[in-house]
C-alpha cells in the first residue's frame, strides 16, 4: 500500500487510529497561524508509547534552523516538513530527514523538483500563500505525475476517501498526505472518515 501521512493531528486518540490503520507518519503542525496549531509538550503527549518506527513529522513555515531544531528536540520529531519559502539547502545541517513543501500553481516548474538537494524529499501540494497547507484544493495531478517520474513524491492537496484511490493510479506518488479530508474539525479527525481513508486505498481495482 502507498505510505501515508495523516498530518494536522491534535488528539491523541486520533495518532492512535491512523497508526492502527497503518499510517506511516504523524504530522504535527507548529506555525501559530494554523488552526491545527500544536506546541512540543502537546506532540510529546500524544505521540508517547506510539511505535518507533512511525514517523513524527514537525510542520513549520519560514522558521530558522536553530527554532527548528529546538522545536524538534522537545516534540521528538523523527522528520521536519518546511511549508513555507525555505531554500531547503540552508535547513542542510539539520539532524533529521527533511520534506520540503512546493505549491503547485501557475508558476510552478519541474526545475522546482529538480533543483531540491537529493536528501530533501519532495511534498506537492496546492498553492495557499496564506494557509499554508489544509486547504482541501486538488492539486493538478497531471503535474504530479510527471515530478514522480523525476524522484519520489508525497502527495498532497485535497485528498479525500473519496479521491485518494484516482489520485494514486494518476499520479504513482511514493507517498500520500491527508489533513483537512478526514477532519470533523481543525485538527480532529473523523473516525469514519479516516477508516474509509485508508480502505480505498487497499480497495481491489
Amino acid at each position: 500500500m502507498t505510505q501515508v501521512k495523516v498530518c494536522g493531528l491534535g488528539r491523541r486518540e486520533d495518532a492512535r487510529l491512523a497508526v492502527e490503520l497503518g499510517a506511516s507518519a504523524l504530522g504535527f503542525v507548529f506555525w501559530p497561524q494554523s488552526p491545527r496549531a500544536i506546541t512540543p509538550e502537546r506532540v510529546r503527549e500524544i505521540t508517547e508509547g506510539l511505535p518507533p518506527f512511525v514517523s513524527r513529522v514537525g510542520v513549520f513555515v519560514n522558521e530558522s534552523p536553530a527554532a527548528i531544531k529546538e522545536t524538534s528536540e522537545r516534540a521528538g520529531l523523527t522528520a521536519v516538513q518546511l511549508h513555507g519559502d525555505e531554500d531547503a539547502s540552508a535547513y542542510a545541517d539539520l539532524a533529521l530527514p527533511v520534506i520540503k513543501a512546493l505549491p503547485v500553481g501557475e508558476t510552478f516548474t519541474m526545475s522546482a523538483v529538480e533543483d531540491l538537494p537529493v536528501r530533501v524529499t519532495v511534498l506537492l501540494d496546492a498553492h495557499d500563500p496564506i494557509r499554508r497547507g489544509g486547504t482541501g484544493r486538488v492539486i493538478e495531478w497531471t503535474v504530479a505525475s510527471a515530478a514522480a517520474r523525476v524522484r519520489p513524491i508525497i502527495l498532497s492537496g485535497g485528498l479525500t476517501p473519496e479521491n485518494v484511490k484516482s489520485a494514486v493510479a494518476a499520479v504513482r506518488p511514493y507517498a500520500v498526505d491527508v489533513s483537512s479530508g478526514v477532519e470533523a474539525a481543525p485538527g480532529v479527525k473523523d473516525e469514519a472518515r479516516l477508516r474509509a481513508f485508508f480502505a480505498a486505498l487497499t480497495q481491489d481495482s
